[in-house]
């Protein structure tokens, strides 16, 4: 179903680490409201719309959040980066290098692991809309306070371009809620 293309899809060219705006980043990364929660809601909703428009959105947007993740990830690891164990335990990481070294794990900013209790599924398309809905714009919120704790232009660029599809996103999501509408209240001819 998938081709991958071997290429980020926004670029992340970060020069100066900052071992703390990992640690806030990474909950972008497994937290509540970030892109691998946003791609399971989407890629396990995606099976009980009605539409083939609604299904292929939720299929596309579960898609680019995984891309995300990747734009998440090399974040996080650029900004840690040469971190010397001194930093890391100045950053408040000290716990996550204990079980992780410098490897990316599903955590959120505070250290807690994912937990699919963060997304959800009910089964009605009108509900998982206004759910998806909801959580694009939790993700977009989460990315303006990211992007106020930096100064760095080579940090906030990325962040900027992911707060974007965010916005696109919820757009995209309203739109399926008016397929959605208009499908269920359309006759049926059998």
């Amino acid at each position: 179903m998938w081709i991958y293309e071997k290429k980020i899809q926004y670029p992340v060219k970060i020069k100066n680490k900052d071992v703390r705006m990992a640690k806030w980043i990474i909950e972008q990364y497994g937290g509540a409201d970030g892109e691998l929660a946003a791609a399971l809601r989407y890629l396990t909703q995606r099976y009980t719309m009605p539409t083939g428009k609604s299904k292929a959105l939720l299929t596309d947007i579960g898609t680019e959040e995984l891309a995300h993740l990747e734009i998440i990830a090399a974040m996080v690891y650029q900004l840690m980066k040469d971190a010397t164990i001194e930093e890391i335990k100045e950053a408040g990481l000290a716990e996550y290098y204990a079980d992780h070294d410098k490897a990316l794990f599903y955590v959120n900013a505070a250290g807690n692991p994912f937990t699919v209790t963060y997304i959800q599924a009910k089964g009605d398309p009108i509900t998982d809309l206004y759910e998806d809905m909801a959580a694009e714009q939790k993700a977009r919120s989460t990315y303006e306070w990211l992007i106020n704790l930096t100064d760095d232009p080579c940090v906030k660029d990325p962040l900027r371009f992911l707060r974007e599809r965010e916005v696109v996103h919820f757009q995209r999501f309203g739109e399926a809620l008016m397929d959605v509408y208009e499908y269920q209240n359309s006759k049926k001819f059998y």
